[in-house]
């Protein structure tokens, strides 16, 4: 008697168990609520443009901030970088590289 009403219960309680389990699992990742993810450095468009060869590291920085990166072995070299994802879309990413003379002026705009 026990027994056939224990294999009723489980019965009645392993699907539900087992689909509560499916569900937890779901491989459905784009239900999931992904925000929008912005790193690095934003530079506008208008902002970028005004960058000119010849101009000092003082005058980029007052235009477009601090850069993301330095050259490690001087700061000839300046990196804007700017990461977006958005929700459960691909990474893009772009890359303003700033190129200075020993002087401090810039020299190289690689876009």
């Amino acid at each position: 008697m026990c027994c056939k009403m224990f294999h009723r219960n489980l019965l009645i309680i392993a699907p539900l168990l087992l689909s509560m389990l499916i569900v937890g699992c779901s491989t459905l990742e784009k239900v999931v609520y992904r925000p929008d993810m912005n790193q690095g450095n934003y530079l506008s468009h208008h902002d970028v443009e005004k960058i000119e060869k010849g101009m000092t590291q003082q005058q980029v920085a007052y235009i477009l901030g601090t850069p993301m990166l330095r050259d490690p072995f001087g700061s000839r070299t300046w990196f804007y970088v700017f990461r977006q994802q958005t929700g459960h879309e691909k990474i893009t990413q772009r890359t303003l590289t700033l190129l200075f003379d020993a002087d401090g002026a810039l020299i190289n705009i690689e876009k």
